[in-house]
């Protein structure tokens, strides 16, 4: 069987890392969260005082990159790979609705995308990939033979995402989670660099109302078929 890429983009809270996991799963493929390295980033910079207040000290943030490091580390009980920061394991911290508030600002700075594609260009090569995020369609990887856009109202994002931290044990409003949701949409498609949009061949999913079983089985479907022609 071809090893193909496949490029999930969409919204936040669409449920592109679970969907991505399950089709890299299914397929034997690498699965790499974008998203989780953003989110890195964006915790590090708060633990080193760069981001106060949702206001980014840009210099200090560029400074930083020099020493972050980020990996994956396969975790045996549940069958995916964990962030590591720094030689720390950073799954749990960086899904915080604190670094959530932060993290679209952080992902718009040019030094910062520049340095991540870079990282996740070079994670993709000769590997049969399954990689999600903003732009992975229009900017890492133009030329991936699937591409996937995923939508959904924003107040079904919201309750999505509001149940995930309920679960979690964090104590958020439903208001808060869909005000997170509302600016992190305006940001992500209004950035400067790499907005969030569409690929023009790029399948787009409305998930609104569509169960995660259905979801796979379309993306798995349309996928197989990509690869046969291969």
């Amino acid at each position: 069987m071809s090893s193909i890429t496949i490029a999930i983009d969409g919204y936040s809270s669409t449920g592109k890392s679970t969907l991505a996991k399950k089709l890299a799963k299914a397929l034997n493929y690498v699965y790499v969260d974008t998203g989780a390295m953003y989110r890195s980033v964006t915790l590090a910079a708060m633990q080193a005082g760069a981001i106060n207040n949702g206001k980014i000290d840009r210099t200090k943030l560029k400074s930083l990159l020099k020493s972050v490091e980020i990996s994956f580390q396969l975790n045996e009980k549940t069958g995916n790979g964990d962030v590591i920061l720094n030689g720390k394991n950073v799954e749990e911290e960086i899904r915080s609705l604190e670094v959530s508030k932060n993290v679209s600002n952080v992902a718009a700075i040019s030094a910062v995308r520049k340095k991540l594609v870079e990282q996740q260009q070079q994670m993709g090569k000769g590997l049969g990939l399954v990689m999600d995020g903003r732009d992975i369609g229009t900017v890492v990887f133009p030329s991936a033979e699937v591409k996937f856009f995923l939508t959904a109202s924003p107040e079904k994002r919201a309750t999505r995402r509001y149940k995930e931290l309920l679960d979690r044990g964090d104590n958020v409003k439903y208001a808060d989670v869909l005000k997170n949701v509302q600016d992190r949409d305006y940001i992500d498609s209004h950035r400067e660099d790499s907005p969030l949009k569409k690929a023009n061949d790029a399948i787009e999913i409305d998930n609104s109302d569509m169960g995660l079983e259905e979801q796979l089985e379309r993306m798995l479907s349309y996928t197989k078929d990509v690869i046969e022609l291969q």
